[in-house]
């Protein structure tokens, strides 16, 4: 494949594959292109082994639990292998799905005969459940009479509910991942079967109405991409542009498990979407929506939709997003609060929307080509993203609060990770999510190169007609030391642009929903070949335009202090309270390292801050350590006890048991003189 014009990234959840088809690629399109995941190797000690973990032991548990929970076994019996009834939601196609997405990457990432083989026999099961026409919803299919619940008495008669669309847009990632992957069409030719049902069907002179859960959209432009038909993209255009037009939404009565969907606002079909300027509803349907908005803006080039999409961007960013850059702050029906409205306790921050935000800043940036992207991108990754799965790859949160008390079980009945839910989004979507992650690193246009994360990685890219070698070497995230070696074939004339990340120069998150507190850190240094360069920002990368000789050696020195965060002061559950981050981690106290109880604890503005590496904890991890006090317990003085506080990233809570953990701590302020 390496003659044809591919890029593939699962952080886009957007595939080119234009080599293959007798289409070209299309005029309008992302002007920046990222380095496809399949070119990068990592040698880090940070994401290597989380990708080993998420091939090895996550994939081949989650398929194991699709077989288990008769997720599998819904399209056998739809496709009359099995006799038996339709177990489950109406979604849990998508479980199977999403898994073999993540297993279709891992196959690019290595190859693996047995997995390759287990792939080929649920394809041809899916295949047999498939009807003549294209349609491809087990739970119909399986059970038409009466339908599982939520299902209309006919095809796309309930589709606020009935996830119809939905499931097909997982099934659209999953075919062109797989062809991709190994080059057969079986599961392809599904999903272009099911796909052109689907466009018979809806349009302007045709069925009017929309999903209710968004994901079809992104699935479309894969197709479009792959094809070149653009169908695919119009279809994709043409849902979007329904919403908040007439959809045909059933009204069920008070107390209905559906009555939610009697309200447009959950399903973003309040208003239009070019008239949208607030992040309202079900959060992970947001992502997905905005995601595909941001799809359709870079592939018509319709500047409507770029607005839209940074209005809404402006909104979550600057006042719907917690500090671990999770988003949807309400339990009930898994929503975005109001402004402001980022609760610590009950805050929901579902894994899912997690993924989604990172699919929409990385969007954003190869639209805009502006870092702050990459910095929201960087914080959910290395916190709200990878918080959702433990270290061992096979227990999983569902919601991701920034508080707990032990006792609250906010993780459907647990306060600690579970091995599945009933509702399994989120150990699918983190399946597929994890092998794509080295395709964030690297990116390129006609004449820079870009490095957008520090990881030990190697990789090549074709920058101005020049094959380019890129070798990073660093210990990040817990050294903020970066040392990029540049092997040209020849001397060539490009500009680099290496990411100085906000956090490095004083700006936590690209609004003022969060600051620092305290001195400013030391300005990050740059040198060449250890010639130290002078440098100025350009969208937040410093960029150096030189002809480059192979064995150039790039290093970026970013200062890691300890930095103390604060909330803006109409985020009424943080007020009085300081966060701890070091580079771009965001840290929490945790039951095991503070006897006394963390949801007591004061953090003085004037208590020193040490950092130290422990390779025996938790996988290996930075602690952050200084004085603390206890509210409410005092010394013979009467004084506050004081205590020795510990730290440690926010992801890797909860490996030690049930208990306390809170992110927010009290805050002692320096009595003003």
């Amino acid at each position: 494949m390496s003659n044809h014009h591919l890029w593939i990234t699962a952080s886009l959840a957007v595939t080119l594959f234009w080599g293959c088809t007798s289409k070209p690629r299309p005029t309008k399109d992302y002007p920046i292109i990222p380095v496809d995941f399949t070119g990068v190797r990592l040698k880090d000690h940070f994401w290597a082994p989380r990708l080993e973990i998420n091939r090895t032991l996550t994939i081949p548990f989650a398929m194991e639990q699709n077989e288990k929970t008769g997720r599998v076994d819904n399209f056998r019996i739809a496709g009359g292998l099995l006799k038996g009834e339709y177990r489950g939601e109406r979604y849990n196609d998508t479980d199977v799905y999403k898994v073999m997405e993540g297993a279709a990457y891992t196959l690019m990432l290595r190859p693996d005969p047995v997995l390759e083989a287990e792939l080929d026999d649920l394809i041809a099961v899916i295949a047999a459940a498939q009807e003549d026409d294209g349609y491809l919803f087990t739970p119909r299919t399986s059970a038409p009479d009466p339908p599982v619940m939520g299902i209309g008495e006919e095809r796309w008669t309930n589709l606020a509910v009935s996830h119809e669309l939905y499931n097909s847009g997982h099934l659209y990632e999953a075919a062109v991942a797989h062809y991709l992957a190994t080059g057969k069409r079986d599961f392809l030719e599904i999903a272009l079967k099911n796909a052109d049902l689907v466009a018979d069907t809806f349009g302007p002179d045709k069925r009017r109405d929309a999903p209710g859960h968004q994901e079809i959209e992104i699935g479309l432009v894969k197709l479009y991409r792959v094809t070149g038909d653009e169908t695919y993209l119009n279809l994709a255009k043409y849902f979007l542009d329904q919403r908040g037009h007439d959809l045909n939404l059933k009204v069920y009565p008070e107390g209905n498990r559906f009555a939610i969907y009697n309200d447009p606002v959950q399903i973003q079909a309040h208003l239009p979407v070019l008239e949208q300027e607030e992040a309202v509803g079900h959060a992970v349907r947001c992502m997905y929506m905005y995601s595909g908005m941001t799809d359709v803006a870079a592939l018509t080039g319709d500047t409507l939709y770029i607005q839209a999409v940074d209005r809404l961007w402006r909104n979550v960013v600057g006042k719907k997003m917690a500090l671990t850059g999770g988003v949807g702050a309400r339990h009930r029906r898994e929503s975005f609060g109001d402004d402001y409205e980022l609760p610590n306790l009950t805050a929901y921050n579902e894994t899912c929307a997690a993924i989604g935000m990172v699919f929409w800043n990385h969007r954003l940036y190869l639209q805009h080509g502006d870092a702050r992207y990459l910095d929201v991108l960087e914080r959910v990754l290395y916190n709200g993203v990878i918080a959702g799965v433990s270290l061992e790859g096979r227990t999983f949160f569902y919601p991701n609060p920034l508080e707990s008390d032990g006792k609250y079980r906010f993780n459907k009945g647990k306060a600690a990770r579970q091995p599945w839910f009933g509702v399994a989004c989120c150990p699918g979507n983190i399946a597929r999510f994890l092998p794509a992650v080295p395709g964030y690193v690297y990116a390129h246009t006609a004449d820079s190169l870009y490095i957008n994360l520090f990881v030990t990685s190697e990789t090549e890219m074709d920058v101005g007609g020049q094959a380019i070698r890129v070798r990073q070497d660093t210990r990040y995230p817990w050294d903020g030391r970066i040392r990029v070696t540049m092997e040209p074939q020849s001397p060539a004339q490009f500009s680099l642009r290496i990411r100085v990340p906000g956090w490095a120069h004083n700006q936590p998150v690209p609004s003022d929903l969060y600051t620092y507190l305290g001195p400013e850190s030391a300005r990050p240094g740059l040198s060449i070949n250890d010639t130290p360069q002078d440098y100025e920002l350009e969208k937040g990368f410093a960029v150096i335009s030189r002809t480059w000789e192979r064995g150039d050696v790039i290093e970026l020195d970013l200062p890691m202090p300890v930095r103390r965060v604060l909330s803006h002061e109409a985020v009424e559950d943080n007020r009085g309270r300081v966060a701890l981050e070091r580079g771009p981690l965001v840290y929490c106290a945790e039951w095991p390292d503070n006897p006394p109880g963390v949801l007591n604890l004061q953090l003085p503005d004037e208590s020193p801050l040490t950092t130290e590496y422990r390779g025996d904890l938790l996988g290996g991890i930075t602690i952050i350590r200084g004085r603390g006090r206890v509210a409410g317990a005092s010394d013979a003085s009467g004084e506050a006890s004081e205590i020795q506080l510990v730290a440690i990233p926010y992801y890797a809570w909860a490996h030690r048991g049930e208990g306390e953990m809170s992110v927010w701590l009290h805050r002692t302020q320096r009595e003003q003189p």
